[in-house]
């Protein structure tokens, strides 16, 4: 079976982990990759002035959403022995999309979920709370994750707990809880989860890069932002 088809077969439209009446006009594009001169120019290892980054662009367009990233191999990561140690190759290719836009911005279910685990993963530059929920669809079993959330969204939060389609599950958190990041979700689809809980590796190295592209395909199969 091809995942990643049968995935982009469940929504013709694309469905929605933010607010469903967010218009995709007022998504827009960002790049954060290594290639990106003009960002080489901003002290990403800074929140704050990576957040002034990421503001100005949306401003700039009129957008309410910057999105993108997935497979973009980037800087950002050089700031946290999290992705760089003696002991591996260096992780610096991101693995799920990421949606920028403000802390507290309320989180959705995309389809019938069950939480499968959720954890505060504390790590700087880390994920910060995090969940991860179970689809089962058509006889497939498949795994949505959400990162960078507010501490709130851990609270009274159970393993089996059911959301449906279009449920509100979390929300976005700040610097100081999201692994000292500007408030984004980093969202990320897993085929295999593997033995992991609350937690699942959102950035790669290019060692491991073909296993992860196939347990982790774009989001944009289920997102469909680039459909204007």
């Amino acid at each position: 079976m091809d995942f990643s088809k049968f995935l982009s077969g469940l929504h013709p439209d694309g469905v929605s982990v933010l607010d469903s009446g967010i218009p995709k006009s007022k998504y827009i594009p960002i790049d954060l990759s290594e290639t990106n001169d003009f960002l080489n120019t901003v002290d990403v290892s800074s929140s704050s002035k990576l957040g002034g980054f990421v503001d100005n662009h949306i401003n700039k367009q009129h957008a309410e959403v910057a999105y993108g990233g997935y497979l973009e191999i980037r800087n950002i990561y050089k700031r946290s022995t999290h992705f760089n140690s003696q002991a591996e190759e260096e992780r610096n290719i991101h693995l799920g999309v990421d949606l920028w836009c403000p802390a507290g911005t309320p989180i959705f279910s995309p389809f019938d979920s069950v939480v499968h685990s959720f954890n505060n993963n504390e790590n700087f530059g880390d994920y910060g709370p995090t969940i991860i929920l179970k689809h089962h669809i058509s006889g497939i079993d498949f795994y949505t994750l959400y990162g960078h959330l507010s501490l709130a969204s851990l609270n009274n939060l159970e393993v089996g707990q059911r959301f449906k389609q279009a449920d509100k599950i979390a929300e976005l958190g700040d610097a100081s809880v999201n692994g000292d990041y500007p408030p984004h979700l980093h969202f990320q689809i897993i085929k295999d989860i593997q033995d992991f809980n609350g937690d699942y590796p959102g950035v790669c190295s290019k060692a491991n890069l073909e296993f992860y592209k196939n347990n982790c395909p774009d989001p944009e199969v289920l997102l469909k932002l680039s459909l204007k």
